[in-house]
């Protein structure tokens, strides 16, 4: 009778099983120790808020957080030293629901929190807060994208308040039912491609594909790339799609139509098209319709607004290719944004009158 030996485990398997048992436990504790420090620090903020800098104790506040820091700083360190302890105070003042702390730490550091709250907005701390959490950035990454202002170049940032907030409330609560808006820009900052003066759109497309890892990251991490200039046989038509991207968030296939110069109305009707043509062959089961981006030089955004291309799922947003001072993109960004929601509210106030 031949004995036969049993099965083995080829080491390579037990190496990455183990390996992934010993990562996940990591990854359990870095996100238990986050929650813990941030709930920690909210308490401790909320006792100095209340306790030593409410409006009765304002006069005896600065001496006795200066005493304060000093006894916990020399048992617990200089995390517990006066500046952190304001920003505590700050902390608890500007996230004063635990609830939401709670929920958001699991995903956040303290350091995140210390980025968000240097913000005056809260719209916008609302804002940088959802998404940070939802995407699961890194700190580096946060602040590359408040430095970026994007959220005064996300889509959703030119809406009423009112809607900005519901919107944000749903990335929270539903994540797989996010407005396009928050992932859509207006301007896409395209600096990095290097092009000459007196370019074709062909020049354009070819300096992207040039530096694609660089676009996707200003277009945002969730795109993908799927091709380029697909053809596709509309009756005895030949036509060709510039770009075409998914975003796995939204689970939308994402059409980009590279445009020279301002915005024209009759882009409106060849995009329509091609979204037609992708929702009839191209859209998967559990996928929703696709949506598309024109790229232009410029637009007038009174016809854009008139227009009203969000209901046809299409996006205009205009392409910099120099970057001005941070300080007069501020601003224009800024202007920008007081007059769309301006307009906004002209109209709405018009449709109420009727």
């Amino acid at each position: 009778m031949t004995e036969t030996n049993p099965p083995t485990v080829p080491a390579d398997k037990l190496y990455q099983d183990i390996r992934q048992l010993i990562e996940s436990a990591r990854a359990h504790v870095v996100t238990q120790v986050n929650q813990a420090l941030a709930l920690t620090y909210w308490q401790i903020g909320k006792t100095i808020k209340t306790e030593v800098l409410d409006e009765g104790r304002a006069r005896y506040g600065a001496a006795t957080m200066d005493m304060l820091a000093e006894k916990l700083v020399a048992e617990y360190g200089q995390g517990f030293g006066r500046r952190n302890l304001f920003r505590m105070a700050k902390f608890y003042e500007q996230f004063p629901n635990i609830e939401i702390v709670t929920t958001v730490s699991a995903q956040l550091s303290w350091s995140h929190f210390v980025e968000i709250i240097k913000l005056d907005d809260p719209i916008k701390r609302e804002f940088y807060l959802s998404m940070a959490a939802e995407g699961r950035w890194s700190v580096r990454t946060l602040r590359e994208r408040m430095d970026g202002m994007l959220y005064e170049r996300t889509a959703i940032a030119k809406q009423p308040d009112a809607l900005i907030q519901r919107e944000l409330a749903q990335l929270q609560q539903q994540p797989a039912d996010a407005s396009p808006a928050l992932f859509l820009k207006d301007p896409y900052l395209l600096d990095f491609l290097d092009l000459n003066d007196n370019f074709s759109e062909k020049d354009l497309e070819n300096a992207i594909l040039r530096e694609l890892e660089r676009f996707i990251l200003e277009l945002g991490s969730d795109f993908a790339f799927m091709g380029r200039q697909r053809r596709i046989q509309i009756g005895a038509h030949d036509y060709y799609l510039d770009l075409l991207f998914y975003h796995r968030k939204l689970k939308r296939l994402v059409l980009i139509e590279l445009k020279l110069g301002d915005f024209k109305p009759d882009y409106k009707g060849q995009v329509e098209l091609y979204l037609k043509w992708l929702a009839k062959h191209e859209q998967q089961p559990g996928e929703l319709s696709p949506i598309a981006i024109i790229l232009c030089g410029g637009k007038d955004a009174e016809v854009v607004e008139l227009m009203d291309l969000e209901p046809d799922n299409i996006h205009i947003g205009e392409y910099w290719l120099k970057l001005p001072p941070k300080e007069v993109l501020q601003a224009k960004l800024h202007k920008a944004m007081i007059e769309a929601k301006a307009r906004l509210e002209l109209h709405s106030g018009g449709d109420r009158d009727e």
